[in-house]
Order: C-alpha cells, then structure tokens, then sequence
C-alpha cells in the first residue's frame, strides 16, 4: 500500500511538472505531507494494536492492573469499548463462579458433616445389635432408634435435593388456591405424635376462611418444617400457637412458639443454609428453615422470624395477592 502510494505520488508530480514546475513542486510537497500524516497514523494506530493486545494478555492472566484507558483514541475506540466491556462481564461471571464453588465447598462439608454424625450413631447402633443375648425389648430399642436415625437421613437428602432443584429452576409450581385450615391440618399431621409425647399444646386461631394461591404439597412441607423446628424447641408442656390475618393485600400466617427465644445476633441468619446457632443444642435449624423460606419466596411470599414476648420465636409468612 505505501509503495503504491509513493508511485502515485510520483506520478501526479511528474504530470504537473509537464506542464508547470511550481505545479509539480506544489504537487509533491502535498503528496510528501499526506504519505507522512498516513505514516504517522498508521504507526499510532499499530501503537495502539499492541497496547491493546498487551491489556488483553494480562486479562488472560488474570492481572488485575490491566487498563484500556490509553486504547481508547481512534477508530479502534469502539472496539476497545466493547472489548472493556465483555473483560468486565467475564470478571463478573468468573467471580460468581468462585463464589459458587466456594458455597459449594462449604455445602459439601456440611452435608458431609450433617451425615457423618447419624451414621456414625447408625453403625454403632448396628454393633449393638450384633451383641448376644439381647432381650426382645432392648432388640426394639435399637430398632426404633436405628429407624429414627434413617429417617432423619433420608429427610436430610431428600430436603436438600428439592432445593438444589429449585435452585436450578427444574421445579414446576403448581398455582391453586390454599385454605389455611387444609394447610394447617395437613402439615401437622405427621408432628401430632411427637407434640403428644412432649405434651405440646397446640393452639389454632382462624377467623373465616382465609385463602391464598400457591402450591400445596410444597407449602405444606415448607410449613411442616417451621412447626418441626418451632416443636424442637419448645420444651415439654409448652405451647405452640397457630394464627391467621387476611386482608385486600396479602395471607398471613403466624407461629409462635414458647421456647427460649432465638440469639439477637443469630436473628439474620437462621433461614441460611447450613446455619447453626450459637446456642445449637443438637437439632439446629439446619435445612428446614432454608427450604421453607426458599418455597415461600418461590409462591410470592415474604417470611420473617422474631422474638416473641415474654419469650419464644414467632414466625410470620406473607402470601400476597399481588406480586411484590
């Protein structure tokens, strides 16, 4: 291209010097200036070419100093913008990715951690069994304890397989309208038992027939969960009280248990995954309460706990009739 345009140059200057000299003097001068400013131009811009591909280098190695500030002059402006802008969109999503298999590590252990103990207690349970001379009542101990510890498992698993599916957006909510009551008889059907063996009394508040649209099976286990954790710790003869509130905005429903209240500073965290209290005494929150705040956000809802007065937790579920 320069030898090109140097013969052309050449050309034109001897044509007008045909004719006139001080035309091809005037002819050659330009042609001179404008092969220069050419040459000029074309050295910044492969300047610029190797700053660029110099930035772009320490992005690939991961260097945090990089700039494309000094790129940003010229016709390789836009492309530098674009380039700017797809080096942040991949920092964000290589950050996230970090982040998430941190959360995966830590997950990982404490799933780990939260199978480890009852199958520890499972196996020892099995050497028990294995001893002679057993009598038929200590035979059902056993049994019965080995069962409560596999179900606690299985519960754990299944839990944590229905979150990881909503987290991966592979569950298909149902949308059907909910009758409070239903709702309340149906979770607490399966705790009946061991809020009898505790002699917890349970108390219903209802007035009407409120209502709200969501899923039933889910939110019936996300409800379960609350009134398991509430029924934990809760202590023998205590009390559990159920109530409702329904206006033009939203469902409410709220549980209140007369336990010994929730830590201030473990208030922010107890619908976390995994989260344990500083006052963790065996049962822990652990999953429930993070799968029941995870279904009730998937229905539209907002759920929140607080302390009760004079003492206890109370958990308060929104169901709006509107999105918000």
């Amino acid at each position: 291209m320069r030898r090109m345009q140097i013969w052309a140059a050449v050309i034109c200057t001897a044509g007008c010097a045909y004719f006139s000299i001080w035309s091809g003097l005037i002819v050659l001068g330009l042609s001179v200036f404008l092969i220069a400013s050419a040459e000029i131009r074309q050295r910044r811009t492969e300047q610029q070419i190797h700053a660029l591909c110099d930035e772009i280098d320490k992005v690939l190695r991961h260097d945090e100093a990089f700039s494309l500030e000094r790129c940003r002059e010229g016709m390789l402006g836009v492309l530098t913008e674009e380039i700017s802008k797809m080096t942040i969109r991949l920092r964000e999503q290589n950050a996230a990715l970090i982040e998430d298999k941190q959360f995966l590590k830590e997950s990982m252990e404490d799933i780990s951690h939260q199978l480890r103990t009852p199958l520890t207690s499972a196996v020892l349970v099995l050497d028990m069994l294995r001893k002679p001379n057993l009598t038929r009542m200590q035979q059902m101990a056993h049994l019965q304890e080995l069962n409560a510890l596999t179900t606690r498992m299985q519960w754990q698993i299944e839990t944590l397989l229905r979150i990881s599916r909503m987290d991966a957006g592979a569950v298909m909510f149902r949308r059907e309208e909910i009758p409070c009551r239903k709702l309340f008889r149906d979770a607490l059907e399966p705790l009946q038992i061991p809020m009898e063996l505790k002699e917890i009394t349970l108390t219903e508040e209802i007035s009407g027939e409120p209502v709200f649209s969501g899923d039933l099976q889910y939110c019936t286990e996300a409800l379960g969960n609350i009134l398991k954790n509430c029924m934990e710790h809760t202590p023998r003869g205590g009390t559990i009280r159920m109530e409702t509130e329904e206006n033009g905005i939203f469902t409410a429903i709220r549980i209140t248990d007369s336990g010994n209240g929730i830590a201030e500073k473990d208030l922010p965290h107890i619908f976390e995954r995994f989260y344990r209290g500083s006052e963790f005494s065996g049962n822990g929150y652990g999953i429930g309460l993070a799968f029941a705040k995870k279904v009730v956000r998937e229905m539209d809802g907002t759920i929140k706990i607080s302390n009760a007065s004079p003492h206890g937790a109370q958990f308060e579920i929104r169901f709006y009739k509107s999105t918000v």
